[in-house]
């Protein structure tokens, strides 16, 4: 196996299997941003002087032809290659000789992957905060569209107020809000630059730490080489708490729609291409798309607590540890992308039952409406309960079915512009679109 440290004598074959695991299918995610790295690296070496300007051109120039056959999906990793780094510098070593292997100076693998991580993690808090967005925007367009429409309201799982299926997906709408702001602290931890700390505690050559800021467009840097080391873990876990929040708000809709597109509900439906069928019951039209959903943003919960234990206990400096991460968070990142691009279709194509009140079993819903029409008449709000709670009892309470909500985030004051504007805030201030 090609690797970056050999001194002359190999690892076994298992060892450097067990040791390499998923690393070099991952690493393909961050070649990009490696390269990105390098190409930074470079031009500081070459400002500093450990590089001359013809070197520095001729290393750039055979970076970006990297970088651009990345983007052609004409590169890969070779086999026995044991990861992007030693890829890289590789194939810089059979296209220009020792000029090659001189982009190695002043960094360690460890920091190279951390600014790789980092600059990838940058991108999916944009990735996922576009997302979310794309969702919110979904959410608020059916709120208003079935403003009107009204729909039980639950507590306990039991009928309680009427409510509309504006205020339902309007509420959802403004949830993601909320989950936005722990992806804009992701990315602050995320945003800063640890490249230059090398293996942990810096090295003799004069490196010019705040042009690689610059030229890798972080906020900051990590300033002291040990933080910088001390970084990796904790901004995957940020990432992770962000994706569980999202998860906990898509998983919440998810059970909703399960339930609510169920025939003794009767709220929702889907058409046929969106649903699926059973191999015995020809009449079942089954919600899996939702039902997986719930189920992936369960498991998605706990991507902070795997971490968490992974990173447990672990002294300062590297430790080999860190690299079970990527197995833990990348394909949670991919998962909750997933789901909502899949979440968004599903509401794209569901129907809103507008006669769900036309049952006289939701008669029961409008008792807190009469309760508030006696209080508005002067009663005592007590004697008002009382006196509609009698009347349940001994059979003469008839429903009034005129709904008049208009305070703010009511049925009849939905605030929807508000609440777009609450989210533009949450974006402009956390600066998570570029």
């Amino acid at each position: 196996m090609a690797t970056l440290w050999n001194k002359g004598t190999e690892a076994l074959q298992d060892v450097a299997r067990f040791t390499v695991g998923n690393d070099t299918n991952w690493d393909m995610r961050l070649a990009p941003y490696d390269v990105k790295g390098s190409r930074a690296h470079v031009k500081m070496l070459g400002r500093i002087g450990l590089l001359t300007k013809e070197e520095t051109a001729t290393l750039v120039a055979a970076l970006e032809a990297i970088l651009e056959d990345i983007g052609a999906g004409r590169f890969c990793i070779e086999d026995g290659v044991e990861d992007i780094h030693s890829q890289v510098e590789l194939q810089l070593s059979r296209q220009l000789g020792d000029l090659g292997k001189k982009i190695h100076a002043g960094r360690s693998r460890n920091d190279q992957v951390l600014v790789d991580v980092k600059l990838y993690l940058k991108d999916v808090c944009r990735n996922l905060a576009q997302s979310a967005l794309e969702l919110f925007h979904c959410l608020q367009e059916k709120s208003e569209a079935f403003k009107d429409v009204l729909m039980p309201g639950y507590t306990h799982e039991q009928p309680a107020m009427p409510s509309s299926f504006g205020l339902w997906m309007g509420a959802y709408a403004e949830t993601l809000i909320d989950d936005m702001y722990p992806l804009g602290a992701a990315l602050a931890v995320c945003d800063q630059n640890p490249l230059g700390s090398a293996a942990g505690y810096g090295n003799s050559f004069p490196l010019d730490r705040e042009e690689t800021t610059r030229l890798l467009d972080f906020a900051t840097l990590n300033y002291n080489s040990i933080a910088a080391q001390l970084s990796r873990g904790k901004a995957e876990k940020a990432v992770a708490v962000a994706v569980a929040a999202f998860a906990t708000t898509l998983n919440k809709l998810a059970a909703d729609c399960c339930l609510f597109c169920g025939v003794n509900y009767k709220f929702i439906s889907f058409p046929d291409e969106l649903t699926t069928g059973s191999s015995i019951m020809p009449h079942k039209k089954n919600p899996d798309v939702w039902e997986l959903i719930r189920a992936h943003c369960n498991l998605l919960q706990d991507t902070p607590n795997r971490l968490a234990l992974l990173l447990t206990n672990l002294t300062h400096g590297y430790h080999r540890d860190f690299q079970l991460s990527k197995d833990v968070l990348f394909p949670a990142v991919d998962t909750l992308l997933d789901c909502f691009r899949m979440s968004r279709l599903m509401l794209q194509g569901m129907k809103v039952n507008t006669a769900i009140f036309d049952d006289p079993q939701y008669d029961v819903l409008f008792t807190v409406e009469e309760v508030n029409r006696l209080v508005l008449q002067g009663m005592p709000f007590r004697d008002a309960y009382k006196k509609v709670g009698a009347s349940l009892k001994d059979g003469t309470y008839r429903a009034k079915r005129s709904i008049d909500h208009t305070h703010l985030g009511s049925i009849g004051n939905l605030a929807t512009e508000q609440i777009r504007s609450k989210m533009e805030r949450a974006v402009d201030y956390l600066q998570l679109i570029s």
